[in-house]
């Protein structure tokens, strides 16, 4: 992936995403980061994850952002913190107990032949019949998954049957991250 971040540029990323989920839980405030680092200024693609005790605490994120990078990142940390449908918001008393992780995303990729995807690299969006999903390329190596099973996974988490990556009229995209967390 190009345009990497330096250490210096994730670690405020980092901060950002802390101050902003401790803000909103706290006031019910919107952080507005002050940035002047021109790459924190660039529309980018970013996923926030949180994280308590090893598991999953939320995870949202977005493909396409007119926002700079470092307003987005204050903006997925919140819905992650608040807004993800598969876990109850967070709440004041689990702001000293969690970790975040930062994926900051290359633009998509369409792709026609499935071999393409190399698992640890490659994240997969995918589409089909109005339904989508996507799996960040760190899952795929948590999971210990091969290139078929992360299709699957990706296919299930859109709600579809497993093997309907293999449909015609299935539309596979790949993009890398850049990730980084604080724990």
């Amino acid at each position: 992936m190009s345009d990497l971040l330096t250490h210096q540029e994730q670690n405020k990323l980092l901060g950002i995403a802390r101050d902003a989920i401790g803000l909103y839980l706290k006031r019910g405030e919107i952080h507005e980061p002050a940035c002047d680092e021109a790459a924190l200024l660039e529309p980018r693609g970013v996923f926030v994850t949180l994280t308590r005790n090893g598991r999953l605490r939320g995870c949202i994120g977005t493909f396409h952002s007119e926002r700079p990078l470092c307003r987005e990142v204050a903006a997925m940390a919140v819905a992650a913190a608040t807004g993800d449908p598969r876990f109850y918001p967070m709440t004041c008393k689990e702001l000293e107990d969690f970790s975040i992780e930062i994926s900051v995303l290359s633009p998509l990729r369409k792709i026609d032949d499935p071999l393409e995807i190399q698992v640890g690299e490659h994240g997969i969006y995918l589409e089909k019949g109005g339904r989508s999903g996507v799996l960040l390329p760190q899952v795929a190596v948590e999971n210990r998954w091969d290139r078929r099973a992360f299709l699957q996974n990706t296919c299930r988490k859109a709600g579809l049957d497993s093997d309907a990556w293999k449909s015609p009229d299935c539309i596979l995209y790949l993009f890398t991250a850049q990730i980084f967390r604080d724990f």
